[in-house]
């Protein structure tokens, strides 16, 4: 691995230099960044728990353990944390009806889909390392990959409705705050505003008595988080597998998308040569998480706020972040407050969370430039849609497909079906690529 050169004096940035991954600031600065990366993922890390019923602390210390994990693999070139992956969050609920796991079993059933599903991502990283990412652009072209990201977020949206009407007024509160604090700050506070609402909401319920500090007075400060082993001999645990096969399809993009948004950041193309050693490691850090009780992992985000704003990309902070995550997860104190939160924050802040899923699959076909006036990929998106809002099923003998799934098939089948009939006959209901601008949008023309 290569050793961190001091940045300049190790204090400042200047304008339009960044730290480069192979740099770092002063150890004090270092640590300093690397904390303010377990706060930005802290806020969506350990919803993930919450909303699917694994340990809080078991996450949080997979989280850590998986974010070292990815840069040993990448061999500290690609600056990263690994926080929980909302993707899996519909999959793992599947285990209980569409609700948040109740019971160890259901725990341990649904751990099996995450390892393979972490195993099956690892291979796709070692495929990639081969042959490149070409294929993964072919299969899933923008319009395909955006319509997948979208869905998965709009599938959510009941489980986010359910939890605002248990406690309206709090969930609001905690809605407003995300909202205004998104606005209210530049940089690193507002790249946090959904950390912030969550604290704003849980003070506001703590305040008007729907906190329950019990748990909390009862856990001790330090002690092991809760392992569990996956339940391979049970049919229940492989039966629901299908449901998690298109995550791969997202975990693949999310990760293609940090690669390439870190190489742009930081003005050096031959990041992008780590996508498959990222892919890699995510598949890794999963596959351990789902072995031993943790959710599965995702590159996040809100930590390439966090570079943005600082211009700090260092893997020298992503060591301390990971590092400090490991620590927090041997108190279950912490855990057990993050247990207290109630249904209202919960509901206020996926509202918004998984809205803003859907708004990243709109964006990739915003940055793409995705023709929408073309038939083919008009149902792409109009039917998977529909399936994932409505939360269309579809049973085979034993096996239920979900909307997820289902909606995930309708996409490329379509897409790809849809592009080889119009092709075929020439009607130009294809795909026609990015949408070529049309003269001038104002002034005189030349």
């Amino acid at each position: 691995m290569p050793i961190w050169t001091l940045h300049g004096d190790g204090r400042t940035v200047e304008p339009g230099a960044v730290v480069k991954p192979n740099e770092r600031l002063s150890w004090p600065g270092t640590i300093a960044i690397g904390a303010q990366h377990v706060v930005a993922m802290f806020g969506a890390t350990f919803l993930v728990p919450i909303l699917t019923g694994f340990p809080v602390s078991t996450t949080l210390f997979f989280s850590g353990v998986g974010t070292i994990l990815f840069l040993v693999i990448t061999r500290n070139k690609l600056p990263s944390y690994l926080g929980s992956s909302f993707a899996f969050i519909a999959p793992i609920q599947a285990y209980n009806g569409g609700k948040t796991l109740e019971t160890t079993e259901q725990i341990t059933q649904a751990m099996v889909s995450v390892a393979v599903t972490g195993v099956l991502l690892a291979l796709v990283g070692l495929l990639v390392q081969k042959v490149g990412t070409r294929w993964i652009e072919k299969l899933m072209p923008p319009v395909v990959a955006g319509a997948i990201v979208a869905l998965i977020g709009l599938n959510l949206a009941p489980a986010a409705w359910n939890n605002f009407t248990l406690q309206p007024l709090v969930a609001t509160v905690t809605l407003v705050a995300i909202i205004l604090f998104s606005v209210l700050f530049r940089g690193f506070l507002g790249r946090i505003s959904i950390f912030l609402g969550v604290v704003v909401g849980y003070v506001f319920a703590a305040i008007t008595g729907a906190v329950n500090f019990d748990a909390v007075a009862a856990a001790p400060l330090l002690g092991l988080p809760e392992f569990h082993l996956p339940a391979f001999g049970d049919p229940t645990s492989w039966s629901l597998l299908p449901i998690f096969l298109p995550v791969i399809l997202v975990l693949v993009a999310e990760n293609v998308g940090h690669v390439r948004g870190v190489a742009t950041m930081t003005g050096d193309p031959t990041i992008n040569a780590s996508t498959g050693r990222a892919l890699t490691a995510d598949g890794v850090a999963s596959t351990l998480a789902g072995l031993f009780g943790g959710s599965a992992t995702t590159t996040y985000g809100e930590n390439i706020g966090v570079m943005a704003a600082t211009r700090v990309y260092s893997t020298a902070a992503y060591w301390v972040a990971g590092a400090i995550a490991v620590l927090l997860s041997f108190s279950p104190a912490i855990g057990a407050v993050i247990n207290t939160i109630p249904a209202g924050v919960i509901g206020g802040a996926t509202t918004a969370l998984y809205g803003l899923i859907g708004v990243i699959g709109i964006k990739i076909w915003v940055d793409n430039q995705v023709d929408f006036s073309r038939p083919v990929n008009q149902y792409t998106v109009a039917v998977s849609f529909v399936i994932a809002i409505a939360g269309f099923t579809m049973g085979i003998g034993s096996l239920t497909f979900s909307a997820i799934v289902l909606g995930t098939v309708a996409a490329l089948v379509i897409y790809h079906g849809g592009n080889a009939i119009a092709r075929w006959r020439k009607t130009g209901a294809d795909d026609g690529g990015p949408i070529v601008p049309i003269g001038q949008l104002g002034g005189d023309p030349e």
